[in-house]
């Protein structure tokens, strides 16, 4: 995520944060290398101005210089103000308002609006126990309306139907009709975009607002536009009244220039924010957190909550029941670890949220090579039988290639895995009798992260990961 900007912004935070002393001219070097950075980025030039102002103005006052460590104070300026530029803390969607709540969801075409419809109404679902209904005004593009029947399923919500010969407004206010008969909490509509922004398209979202009178207006913006993305959001600034903004993927965004913009342009808070590809990819911003992301900071508060969201932690108790007892770590086990990995989104979700510090020259594509490496453990271990993967002694010559061919590996790979497997059962035979527990007190008992880590919570990181001048195991 903002990759470009977070190489550069955390390689500088580790320039000055050593700094002995602060002066106006290292100041004025600093911020013109952040300055460059920004607008490099494609953060539009006046928030990049205003932001520099800012920094520049408390960066000579007595916080900094007076300060017994100026150059940390001056890091924590930087990340306070891009905090700010984005927003303060969280913007939640307000729903505050006779049942059904409406949200208007507005955006240029390929911006993402319908899948982070259904995204939304998965997070109104699981997180505000909310019956969610959708319905799409889109009737120019054919395949709009059946894409948003299909992710709103995935979502778990119910889909109002409606038909391309159908005028947009008769069918948001027929939508609107059968929320309120049959007591939905909340509508969401999902509006036609253009390739381009056009007075058709204004005019037929305006006319839907002043019919549905909706409680939240969302304008839903691709993190990967850098500058267009300005543009579009001072054009539906105009043309709305936006109470929130929800950026698209920021997975794949290199630049970052985006989120630093468009909460300037409109001055609508940044609610949501699309992270991965999943019905469940989409978080709720947090300002701060995501200036930690940016700085190289990383933001470990995002982790845990990520971790404990997709760990099983029955399965993960049992495991440490296991090992307590001292009745071995097996294949089965190995295979359970894996599968842990992707549940919690894959290593590329993971190492986004550590510290630039922990996680090294990570490039993408040492991430695409760990990825792919799980992958092949994974297939490796499915083409043994349920007795091999319980008893890998079992595991001669003939059962090895039997299962390389399965896998469609060498008999090399297949060597490498099972030995991987006896270094991590070997590190598992020193939690019995429940001595990783006696290890996490000692640590400070971090109690978030104990259950999981004394379940195997984290799998064994592939080659390269861990060693030297790879990035360290996070925990």
């Amino acid at each position: 995520m903002a990759t470009a900007l977070t190489d550069k912004l955390s390689s500088l935070v580790k320039k000055i944060s050593g700094q002995a002393r602060i002066t106006e001219a290292n100041v004025q070097d600093m911020l013109r290398e952040v300055r460059m950075a920004l607008l490099e980025a494609d953060v539009a030039l006046p928030v990049v101005r205003d932001f520099i102002a800012r920094v520049k103005d408390k960066a000579m006052g007595q916080e900094v210089l007076g300060s017994l460590k100026p150059g940390q104070a001056l890091v924590g300026i930087v990340n306070r103000e891009l905090a700010a530029t984005m927003g303060e803390g969280v913007a939640d969607l307000d729903l505050a308002a006779q049942p059904p709540a409406v949200i208007l969801m507005s955006g240029l075409q390929g911006s993402g609006k319908t899948t982070t419809t259904a995204k939304l109404s998965r997070h109104l679902i699981q997180k505000r126990k909310k019956k969610v209904l959708t319905v799409s005004g889109d009737v120019y593009r054919p395949a709009a309306i059946e894409q948003l029947k299909t992710v709103t399923a995935q979502a778990g919500a119910d889909w109002f139907p409606s038909t391309p010969d159908q005028k947009p407004l008769d069918i948001a206010r027929a939508a609107l009709d059968h929320a309120k008969k049959h007591f939905y909490d909340v509508l969401i509509v999902d509006t036609a975009g253009r390739l381009a922004i056009d007075e058709a398209l204004m005019a037929e979202i305006k006319a839907l607002h002043g019919a549905l009178n909706p409680v939240e207006t969302l304008f839903v913006v691709d993190a990967m536009q850098g500058q267009d993305a300005a543009n579009t959001a001072r054009a539906f600034k105009e043309a709305l009244p936006l109470t929130g903004i929800v950026l698209t993927k920021m997975d794949g965004d290199s630049r970052g220039g985006a989120a630093l913009s468009v909460r300037q342009i409109t001055g609508a808070p940044i609610k949501f924010a699309g992270v991965s590809e999943k019905i469940d990819g989409l978080e709720v911003f947090d300002a701060e957190r995501h200036a930690g992301r940016i700085l190289g900071m990383g933001d470990v508060v995002a982790l845990v909550e990520q971790v404990t969201a997709n760990v099983d932690i029955e399965a993960a108790k049992k495991l440490a029941d296991k090992m307590k007892s001292g009745s071995g770590f097996d294949l089965q086990d190995f295979l359970g670890q894996l599968q842990q990995m992707k549940q919690m989104g894959g290593l590329g979700s993971l190492m986004d949220k550590l510290p630039s510090q922990m996680t090294g020259k990570t490039t993408d594509a040492d991430l695409a090579r760990a990825e792919k490496d799980i992958k092949r453990k994974e297939g490796i271990i499915n083409s043994m039988t349920p007795l091999e993967r319980r008893k890998p002694e079992l595991l001669k010559a003939t059962r090895k290639r039997r299962i390389a061919a399965g896998a469609g590996v060498h008999v090399q790979e297949v060597n490498r895995l099972l030995k991987e497997f006896e270094q991590m059962q070997g590190m598992m035979k020193q939690f019995k009798g429940g001595a990783l527990a006696k290890m996490m007190r000692k640590m400070g008992g971090a109690k978030g992260l104990g259950g999981l880590l004394g379940g195997g919570g984290m799998p064994p990181l592939p080659p390269g990961f861990g060693g030297p001048g790879g990035p360290k195991r996070p925990f």
